[in-house]
């Protein structure tokens, strides 16, 4: 026995070391135990095999071992072990061993348990291991390897109890001469990349207990056979392809404890006889395309502690029987077609955790026997149609965390009893009918609370002085009510926040810089307020607003210029392509944050703010001035909204570095100029709006510009050129060729040459007459304005002519 398990051993195995080995190198099947000393003694140790840590004694006589598991060994497996004959357990899991699995392991003719999982193994696995027919326990999972399963395992009909294949990179389809390992009792092929069907043959492994097919590419349905593996205990089938109806004959397995069968393309009811599965302690159904009601025969499975049954087409009311799972902690019924009401019953489920019935169609009030829940820690009922006020008595779950209830029809006012809730994370109560002042208590609310989300309500009042806003808080959106005074100065407190949206609201205040102190700050909107005033920075303040990703100021009065340095300061618009981990979205999926963003003329309610947009919104308020250049180099920007203010002077053409913008909204403004030429090297850029302003000149052409409307463009009366304004001469049509730009040439001279004579005569002949007439008309009117205009429609005529001929040019040259 050679045991060198659980070290620090690191480098490669020293081949030399098995050749040493010589107990280990020869079957002596004459070999005796030795008689015990005297009889009072015999030799003991643990060993760990099938998976087991035992004590065994009679250790000379019974197990040739070698354990190097749970070290840092690498390189190859030397290739030597396969001389050890006598072996009877091999491990050396749990190290770096690379390459290939040696084929001298086939060698092994006694062999009891081979793991060799949790290591860097690749290629195929080699077909001579099917030789070892004393094999009871065979693990390689937590490798590299590939190919296929090979056909001739099924030959291993001897003693194979145990098979673990399981994250690995196996392709092909599960071999059905595995239906031969009549002793197998634990089969996980999970974490692969196996294809083809659920073989039938499975039903013929009497004494199967454990079997995980997760996270495959099978498909095919589950065959009704699998009712005869009246011995499984465990059933895993998540993450496949595998379609069609559950089987009534899975109501047969008497003894399964676990299904999880969630994230497949399965349809048509749930099964009544699932309801016979005594045993059953967690049962996940979701992610498929399961429709009808939910069976009242779940009532039955008094052991249930998880029921996941969300994302489904589930329609019908939430059985009462439901309340007879007083084992239950995690109820998920969210994303389906449910009607009615909450049931009473629910309140009997005293050891329930986790209550998610969101994004059905609920109706009625919450019961109050919701309260009675006194484990729960998150309730999620968010997205029905919930009417009535919110439970005062929720205030008596001192065990809740989350809260959310947004997107319902709740009334009335904010119980002050939430402020009871000492460990709550999470409220959200976002697009309700919820109105009065918040209850001066939330301000004690500060060690805990993480996220305040009450949007879209009709609150009212003012922050009061002594109103304090927890350091924890790091989403505080009170979006679309009606509450006024000033923007709460607690809020520099929160050195955690990273989103504060207080946008349509009646706030009088000025602009708050003492914001850009809060180290995590992502999104500020305070759009749509009663703000005034200039944005005033000094080239003494740095280091403001560094991971700002979105500031929407629209709607307000701000005035004076656009604040260059507050600009300057926008670190996290300078790098594009960030990867941006959104923190506030972490818990389990239960809350994302959303703010109304305006994007490509539209205004959007945003999720997963924080990953998707990086927004600037100035629009629709009384800056003037000039647009900083130093705004080109916050190239991460995909929205910039300066639009409907008093902004003069040119468009900068730093612009043109926004690589990544999708929507460029500069319009109704004073500016003037030529639209800059280097705006046509934004490829990403949907929309533009540059109307209303004081442009002229030609529209530049090419990529993304031609795609624009002339709705573009419009109120700028002396812009010319593409699309369908005053032409630029040729800069509407692409260059051709050498013969085109030659006769483009030619035309051009024989139309001067035309000119000159014909100007010349005007000259000689006219000369002397015109000269004194223009002479006493200027002194006799005073006002040369009607030269100007004479030139001008000469200009014209002579514009139009060319223009004309050339035309004709291009036409003869395409037929």
């Amino acid at each position: 026995m050679l045991d060198l398990s659980s070290n620090a051993f690191t480098e490669n195995l020293p081949t030399g070391l098995f050749q040493h080995l010589k107990a280990m190198r020869a079957i002596d099947p004459s070999k005796k135990a030795p008689t015990p000393r005297y009889g009072y003694y015999q030799d003991s140790i643990v060993v760990v095999t099938k998976g087991l840590e035992l004590v065994v004694e009679r250790i000379l006589f019974l197990y040739t071992t070698i354990d190097l598991s749970n070290n840092k060994f690498k390189g190859h497996i030397p290739s030597g072990i396969g001389d050890l004959i006598a072996l009877r357990v091999l491990n050396i899991s749990h190290n770096g061993f690379q390459g290939h699995i040696p084929s001298s392991l086939g060698n092994l003719s006694v062999v009891e348990s081979l793991d060799l999982s949790f290591n860097q193994l690749s290629g195929e696995i080699p077909q001579q291991l099917a030789s070892i027919t004393s094999l009871a326990v065979l693990k390689l999972s937590h490798n590299h390897l590939e190919g296929s399963i090979p056909q001739c395992f099924g030959n291993m009909i001897g003693h194979l109890e145990i098979l673990h294949m399981y994250h690995n990179n196996l392709s092909a389809e599960i071999p059905q001469h595995l239906a031969s390992l009549t002793s197998l009792e634990f089969l996980n092929l999970s974490h692969n990349h196996l294809d083809g069907c659920i073989p039938q043959a499975f039903s013929s492994l009497p004494f199967l207990e454990y079997l995980n097919l997760s996270r495959n590419n099978l498909f095919g349905t589950i065959p009704p056979e699998i009712g005869y593996l009246t011995n499984l205990v465990y059933l895993d089938l998540h993450i496949n392809h595998i379609s069609g109806s559950i089987p009534p004959q899975i109501g047969s397995l008497a003894k399964l404890q676990i299904i999880r069968l969630f994230d497949n393309h399965l349809t048509g009811p749930i099964p009544e006889t699932i309801g016979y599965l005594r045993s059953l302690t967690k049962l996940s159904l979701s992610i498929n395309s399961l429709t009808g009601s939910i069976p009242a025969s779940l009532g039955n499975l008094t052991n249930l502690s998880f029921l996941f049954l969300h994302v489904n087409h589930l329609s019908g009311s939430i059985p009462e029987e439901i309340g007879y799972l007083r084992s239950l902690t995690r109820l998920d019924l969210r994303n389906n077609f449910l009607i009615g009401s909450i049931p009473t019953s629910l309140g009997n489920l005293k050891n329930l955790q986790v209550l998610l019935l969101n994004d059905n169609n609920l109706i009625e009030e919450i019961p109050p026997s919701i309260c009675n829940l006194t484990s729960l820690a998150i309730l999620y009922l968010s997205r029905n149609n919930l009417k009535g006020k919110i439970l005062q008595c929720l205030g008596n779950i001192s065990t809740l965390q989350f809260v959310m209830m947004s997107h319902n029809n709740l009334s009335g006012e904010l119980p002050s009893s939430i402020c009871n809730l000492t460990s709550l994370q999470i409220l959200n109560l976002g697009r309700n009918n919820l109105k009065g002042a918040i209850p001066q208590c939330f301000g004690n609310m500060s060690g805990h609370l993480e996220i305040l989300d009450m949007q879209h309500n009709n609150l009212s009042g003012t922050f009061q002085r002594t109103f304090s806003i927890g350091k924890t808080l790091r989403s505080f959106n009170l979006h679309g009510n009606k509450l006024e005074g000033r923007i709460p100065r607690s809020l520099a407190n929160c050195q955690r926040l990273e989103v504060l949206d207080l946008g349509a609201n009646l706030l009088i205040d000025t602009f708050p810089m003492w914001l850009g102190t809060l180290p995590e700050l992502q999104v500020l909107s305070l759009r749509s307020n009663k703000l005034h005033g200039p944005i005033r920075t000094s080239r003494f303040m740095k280091n403001l607003f560094p991971k700002l990703r979105i500031i929407d100021l629209a709607g307000n009065a701000f005035t004076a210029e656009l604040p260059a340095n507050l600009f300057q300061n926008f670190e996290a618009m300078k790098r594009a392509d960030q990867t941006v981990e959104d923190s506030t979205n972490k818990e389990g999926g239960y809350y994302q944050d959303s703010v109304a963003v305006v994007t490509k003329g539209l205004e959007l309610e945003v999720d997963s703010i924080l990953s998707l947009y990086i927004t600037i919104d100035f629009s629709n308020n009384r800056f003037e001035g000039r647009i900083p250049s130093i705004m080109g180099d916050l190239i991460a920007l995909h929205v910039l909204n300066l639009s409907r203010n008093g902004l003069q002077g040119h468009i900068p053409p730093s612009l043109g570095k926004l690589s990544s913008v999708e929507s460029l909204d500069l319009s109704a403004n004073h500016l003037e100029g030529e639209i800059p030429k280097q705006l046509t090297s934004l490829t990403f850029l949907e929309f533009l709006n540059l109307s209303h302003n004081q442009l002229q000149g030609c529209i530049p052409t090419g990529r993304q510009f031609d795609t624009f409307e002339k709705n573009s463009y419009e109120g700028n009366d002396k812009l010319r050129g593409f699309p369908s304004l005053e032409g630029c001469g040729n800069s509407r049509f692409p260059k051709t060729n050498n013969t085109t730009h030659e006769l483009e040439q030619e035309s051009d001279s024989t139309f001067l040459s035309e000119l000159n004579w014909k100007v010349v005569l005007m000259g000689y002949v006219c000369g002397l007459i015109v000269g004194f007439s223009i002479t006493y008309l200027m002194l006799s009117a005073r006002n040369p304005d009607w030269l100007s205009r004479i030139a001008e429609e000469l200009e014209y005529r002579i514009l139009m002519r060319r223009r004309k001929k050339q035309r004709g040019f291009q036409r003869h040259y395409r037929r």
